[in-house]
């Protein structure tokens, strides 16, 4: 297992990190035990999980589970989604971030929390509330770095110039979609995470599932994430042409390389420059040493630039146009 610095930091995290989404739901809590164990056996120290996950189980579990092993882990969570039915159970204000990050610090089990990250954009609470609220949270030592997660590039840079300017604690980590099949943050993202050094952490590096293989153009699915038919890993979004394509070149290069589907779109991300580390989840202990497969061997050249060209974005305006005077 290797080990990148994560964003403007000199925190130290795997280049897989273990998503805790499942545990507590399709996952038993012993196999997550199981599983968390095993990801810290083999190098592993990144783990992410968030308040929402399971109505606050998955967090229980990773707090059992690392509760004997906390100076081994980077531990991540989240803060933003409804949690009550209540007015203020949900949101960036001042209040619910610092009810959010005790109620989490107690589920988790531990005193402080590596990666604190913001789930999604908040249109209710002006930013400066929250990264000022956030700075707190670092200065108290509750929290030592904080993130965010699918925000759009002018979101994420207005927080980070309000932090540079106030000379307060700044985003080190983008939590987005990403991978083969999801590649909209090459529009704007990723870009402003190269110029601002911002490491980048994708979830859903295998597309819900559908780079796994196991899906055919047409026929829709009766189990699985994809058959549930909502969010970004629907079915929906997944059934179409260029889909397919990406996955039949995925499947070729798997064969050739002895890999499974899966371990192939892994590696891709784990040799793109600019990701930090995939989150990957599992459904079972199959599925984990599965993906765990994807490190300790490489894509050639070739078989990589193979899977970018498939996969990239159509040529758009403005990045067509600003190219020409790229110096």
């Amino acid at each position: 297992m290797k080990y990148k610095t994560l964003g403007k930091s000199g925190l130290l995290v795997s280049e897989l990190c273990l998503g805790a989404m499942t545990f507590g739901k399709e996952v038993t809590e012993a196999d997550s035990i199981r599983m968390i164990h095993n990801f810290l056996d083999q190098g592993g120290n990144f783990i992410d999980t968030a308040d929402v996950y399971v109505g606050g189980e998955s967090e229980k579990i990773v707090g059992n589970a690392i509760k004997e092993r906390r100076s081994e882990v980077v531990l991540a969570t989240k803060v933003r989604m409804r949690v009550g039915p209540h007015p203020n159970d949900f949101g960036y204000s001042r209040r619910r971030i610092l009810e959010g990050v005790d109620q989490s610090l107690k589920r988790l089990n531990t005193d402080y929390i590596d990666l604190y990250q913001l789930h999604v954009w908040d249109n209710l609470t002006p930013i400066e509330e929250t990264i000022r609220t956030l700075d707190d949270l670092v200065s108290s030592g509750k929290v030592r770095y904080i993130g965010c997660s699918n925000f759009l590039a002018w979101q994420m840079m207005k927080a980070l110039s309000y932090s540079d300017f106030h000379n307060m604690v700044r985003f080190i980590s983008i939590q987005p979609q990403y991978s083969l099949i999801n590649r909209e943050m090459d529009r704007e993202i990723l870009p402003l995470c190269r110029e601002e050094n911002v490491g980048v952490i994708p979830w859903a590096p295998i597309g819900g599932g559908f780079l796994t293989g196991k899906y055919k153009q047409g026929e829709s699915p009766t189990t699985g994430r994809l058959s549930e038919g909502v969010g970004e890993s629907s079915w929906e979004n997944r059934d179409n042409d260029k889909n397919f394509k990406i996955l039949q070149t995925v499947q070729e290069i798997a064969q050739a390389v002895d890999k499974t589907p899966a371990q192939v779109s892994l590696r891709w991300l784990l040799q793109k420059e600019e990701i930090t580390s995939p989150i990957f989840g599992a459904s079972s202990l199959e599925q984990f040493n599965e993906n765990m497969g994807s490190v300790d061997w490489e894509l050639t050249a070739e078989q990589w630039n193979q899977l970018d060209e498939v996969s990239k974005l159509p040529s758009e305006y403005p990045t067509r146009f600003l190219e020409k005077f790229q110096r």
